[in-house]
């Protein structure tokens, strides 16, 4: 009984957390290169094209209750997420290192922040995009449950 209703409440607003997740990636993003002064690289500028617009999708979808906008949101979710996790693996693997992504500008592998020894500006997006992507996936045993 316990375990139904922490449940049926992440169900219930699955894409209200989802859109609260891409607000505070896309503000925390603009919080490092606006305030902080972080100039992104090319693969930054990139996540950035896959975060920006989740917030406004999934925002829509969360005040219209649009589940089947899960299905333009996913390909966002997943290929930023491919991106991001790239460049985490450049900033910490020394063989990823090597490849060359960033020729012009700041180079990928600049880590602007190291909290813990392994949190960086790459890391939090992986985790945004990965928390969007179980939210989704939430929202999709949820409707396949109640067919």
């Amino acid at each position: 009984m316990t375990n139904q209703k922490p449940r049926s409440f992440i169900e219930s607003y699955a894409l209200y957390f989802a859109w609260v997740i891409a607000l505070v990636a896309t503000l925390g993003s603009l919080y490092f290169s606006e305030i902080r002064e972080f100039v992104p690289c090319q693969l930054c500028w990139i996540q950035r094209i896959f975060m920006y617009p989740l917030t406004i999708l999934l925002g829509i979808a969360a005040f219209t209750n649009d589940v089947r906008m899960r299905l333009y949101i996913l390909p966002l979710t997943l290929i930023g997420g491919a991106i991001s996790l790239y460049h985490y693996l450049v900033q910490k693997v020394p063989g990823f290192a090597d490849i060359k992504p960033c020729v012009q500008g700041v180079p990928c592998n600049i880590q602007y922040i190291n909290w813990f020894g392994f949190v960086t500006i790459p890391f939090l997006a992986l985790t945004a995009f990965t928390l969007i992507n179980i939210l989704l996936i939430v929202l999709h045993v949820k409707l396949k449950r109640a067919k």
